[in-house]
């Protein structure tokens, strides 16, 4: 073999190495390629993915501040409701307060009704002797209708008539007016006690319309309100 051909199949084996070289080159290049692709779609997708949880979260967020605020709204709106509800049924008790006020204009029919007081009281506290309240302005009415209201509680209960003192110390408040409208006041009636002053029972007009507001109020709120509540 001459040098002519050593040197061809020198330069022929060149080639080979430089073929198989750029084809190794090539399959690198192409993995690497599809590796950084596949890479980078993994980047990608998790980037979509934290994007995709944020936006859900913070969807979630305005939901939930969405039902907080109506909530809220639906929660003022009802203490509304229920505070001009309030406001409807304590004006109805002040225009009766003020209705009771009338009971004491008729002195007859006042006085009969402060007789009645006074043997319910009685019945109640079935106290031999008891001390008796009023306004100073029926002293003079009670006085009147004393004896008959004693004479009543005495055959009901088939006892002797009872021993009543009518306080001259401390009297109930008068009715309200234009010089004492924020103090206390009374639109008539009687508190009886016993002497030890242990027992108690207030008959004034006054506590007679709590009374009866407290057992009414339901059935007032269904006649004002029925058609709200449905």
């Amino acid at each position: 073999m001459n040098d002519a051909d050593v040197s061809k199949q020198i330069q022929q084996m060149v080639r080979f190495i430089r073929q198989e070289a750029e084809e190794k080159a090539s399959e690198i290049s192409i993995s690497a390629e599809e590796e950084f692709n596949i890479e980078k779609l993994q980047l990608v997708e998790a980037e979509k993915r934290k994007i995709r949880q944020e936006y859900e979260r913070k969807e979630k967020q305005v939901e939930v501040r969405k039902k907080i605020e109506y909530s809220m709204q639906l929660n003022a709106s009802r203490i509304k409701v229920l505070q001009a509800q309030d406001d409807l049924v304590n004006s109805m008790k002040d225009a009766a307060a003020k209705e009771l006020l009338r009971v004491s204009h008729d002195a007859a029919a006042y006085g009969n009704l402060l007789k009645e007081l006074i043997v319910q009281s009685l019945l109640r506290l079935k106290e031999p002797a008891v001390l008796l309240r009023c306004r100073k302005a029926d002293v003079e009415l009670v006085e009147s209708v004393l004896p008959s209201a004693k004479q009543e509680y005495a055959e009901k209960m088939k006892v002797h008539a009872p021993d009543i003192i009518i306080d001259s110390q401390v009297y109930l408040p008068p009715a309200p007016s234009h010089h004492n409208e924020h103090g206390p006041s009374c639109a008539g009636g009687v508190v009886l006690a016993s002497r030890d002053g242990k027992i108690v029972c207030e008959n004034t007009l006054d506590a007679r319309l709590d009374v009866v507001f407290r057992q009414k109020l339901p059935e007032i709120r269904r006649q004002l309100f029925a058609k709200i509540s449905a």
